[in-house]
């Protein structure tokens, strides 16, 4: 745990010409010691959930990928645990994970126990990280269409190779790399260059079990400049569950990823 201040969030600069943004949200395991102060489980406890909850060592794939890119993308990495706000949520009564307590700030853990007491207010978690993580990240699509004219966001997550009790759409498929796409912003061409990339690890599917992308609400469902895809790695190919290490395969999975961000 965090006993000092964090930042929320890591802008790491690619090359002036990259219109790719690498997107690690949920890769930490960093809780503020003001946030953990809020949340009812004991330490142990939270461990077991961190290690359930977290895309352990994304952020490491997705650092691998781009220092092996000719042209660097650019990455925006979470700097702290989804447990004190889930940046990919939406902050508002569209999001459907708010059923199960896993809104922008969660109520309920991964097994459906409370996370956080009944009378919560979400507000300051919001003014203090949420939103300013989504300006950042708004700003810096921005900052890809300016420079190139286009932005494309690759989101880099993991998903246990067993649903957990949160889980909506668990019964579903669960194939070694799930496409999450976007009517509006995952394009035929985007989502055949994943597919080609990530084929070599026993298949790829599309939107199960997890959907959809994430897009700044600026440019979410207006702005086609924006492309987006999310990449969610089944945990089995590239590390010991559910928190363990990471193994051989995340060496292959990162050359995959940058794969795809040399063909963008």
């Amino acid at each position: 745990m965090s006993t000092a201040p964090q930042p929320s969030f890591r802008l790491l600069p690619g090359d002036a010409d990259s219109p790719v943004l690498l997107h690690v949200p949920h890769g930490s395991r960093t809780i503020p010691e003001e946030v953990r102060g809020g949340i009812l489980l004991d330490d142990s406890a939270l461990e077991r959930e961190l290690d359930h909850i977290t895309d352990s060592h994304t952020a490491e794939l997705a650092a691998r990928a781009a220092e092996s890119c000719p042209l660097r993308p650019w990455s925006y990495v979470n700097a702290l645990s989804r447990l004190v706000v889930d940046p990919e949520r939406f902050p508002d009564d569209r999001e459907e994970m708010r059923a199960v307590g896993m809104g922008a700030v969660y109520t309920h853990t991964t097994h459906r126990e409370r996370l956080r007491g009944p009378d919560i207010d979400q507000c300051p978690l919001l003014d203090r990280y949420f939103h300013p993580y989504a300006r950042a990240m708004t700003e810096a699509v921005d900052a890809r269409i300016a420079a190139t004219g286009r932005a494309v966001i690759v989101d880099v997550h993991s998903y246990p190779s067993a649903p957990l009790p949160y889980e909506l759409h668990g019964t579903g498929p669960r194939p070694p790399v799930c496409l999450g796409t976007d009517p509006f912003h995952t394009t035929p061409e985007l989502r055949a260059l994943a597919e080609a990339a990530f084929a070599g690890f026993g298949g790829t599917g599309i939107d199960s079990p997890f959907a959809g992308t994430y897009v700044p609400l600026k440019h979410y469902g207006t702005d086609r400049r924006v492309t987006a895809l999310m990449i969610e790695i089944r945990r089995d190919m590239y590390m010991s569950e559910p928190g363990g290490p990471a193994g051989a395969g995340l060496d292959a999975l990162a050359g995959a990823l940058a794969g795809l961000v040399g063909s963008l």
